[in-house]
Order: C-alpha cells, then sequence, then structure tokens
C-alpha cells in the first residue's frame, strides 16, 4: 500500500516539477496571501514521517494559499467586471477535496488542457481514462464527480517532473 501524501509532499513535488527556486516559492506564498519566510519555507519542504498528521508542516489552508499563488504568478490576479481584483477562493473544505482542488487549481496555473494531463499520467506509467479525468475535474456537487486519490496527483506531478525535466536535458 503506498503512503499518504501529506500537505507538504505536494508543495515538494510541485517545486522539483516546475523547477522552482526558494526566493520564488516565498513570492508565490506572498501571492497567495501567506508571507514566509527561509526559515518557514524550509519547514514546508521537509519530508514528513509516514505516521504523522497530513497537515504537521502545511495546514490544508496554506496549500490552497500556495496554490492560489501560484495562479496569481503565472496568470495575474483576476479582475472583476468593474476592474477590482476578485478575493481568492478556498475549495478545500474537507481532506477529500485537497487533491481535486490541487489539480483544477494547477491546470488553470499552468494553462494546462487535458490532454497535457493525459501525456503527464502517460509519462508517469499510469492509464487515466477521460471519464475518470473528466470526473475528478469536476464541482464537488456535480453527480459524476469524483475524489481524486492520492494515486492521481502522485502520478500526475511524478509525469510532469519527467516530461520537464527530460526536456530541459535535451534543450
Amino acid at each position: 500500500m503506498e503512503k499518504k501524501m501529506n500537505n507538504n509532499d505536494i508543495v515538494i513535488r510541485l517545486k522539483y516539477a516546475l523547477s522552482i527556486s526558494d526566493p520564488d516559492m516565498m513570492k508565490i506564498f506572498n501571492f497567495g496571501e501567506l508571507k514566509v519566510d527561509a526559515s518557514r519555507l524550509h519547514q514546508i519542504l521537509q519530508k514528513q514521517a509516514p505516521e504523522t498528521s497530513r497537515d504537521q508542516n502545511l495546514t490544508m489552508r496554506e496549500l490552497e494559499q500556495f496554490m492560489n499563488g501560484l495562479i496569481i504568478s503565472q496568470r495575474g490576479v483576476k479582475l472583476n467586471a468593474n476592474g477590482e481584483s476578485e478575493p481568492l477562493t478556498f475549495d478545500m473544505q474537507k481532506e477529500d477535496d485537497i487533491n481535486n482542488v490541487v489539480m483544477k487549481k494547477l491546470k488553470i496555473a499552468m494553462r494546462y488542457t487535458s490532454e497535457d494531463y493525459q501525456s503527464f499520467f502517460k509519462t508517469a506509467g499510469i492509464k487515466v481514462s477521460n471519464a475518470e479525468l473528466s470526473a475528478v475535474l469536476r464541482r464537488t456537487d456535480h453527480r459524476n464527480y469524483r475524489p481524486a486519490g492520492d494515486r492521481y496527483l502522485r502520478n500526475l506531478l511524478k509525469g510532469m517532473g519527467m516530461e520537464y525535466h527530460t526536456k530541459k536535458l535535451a534543450d
């Protein structure tokens, strides 16, 4: 059985997959309205022991602040019709929401398509049908919504890292 992912595992894997520097990590958290200094970042980026709680180093809200910051760092602040900035959204209400929300916000931040996600899964060595992928990217109140287990997010981030680092080596 695979070990459960901790919230900071997600940030660690994103940092690696997207080759984000420590100063840029602090900026991303700041965009998400969470001040993180070098020592706090170091704490966040520490691997947790498997038996520790999921949010020992990074709470669910802090993880979502990071994801919101990633969107802002890549796409800018979202403006409403009056040209005013939209408030940040917080969609993680329970632990089962975390992987789905991370996948949705990552898709928005990086302008990924479902085909990009399929490519990352294939690179990671797993097959995810379009219906499965669609189900985990839906709103929680949709009748075909399905919670994304750690397997989905872990393999998505693994495939991203493999593709990005292979491209860097080829350049």
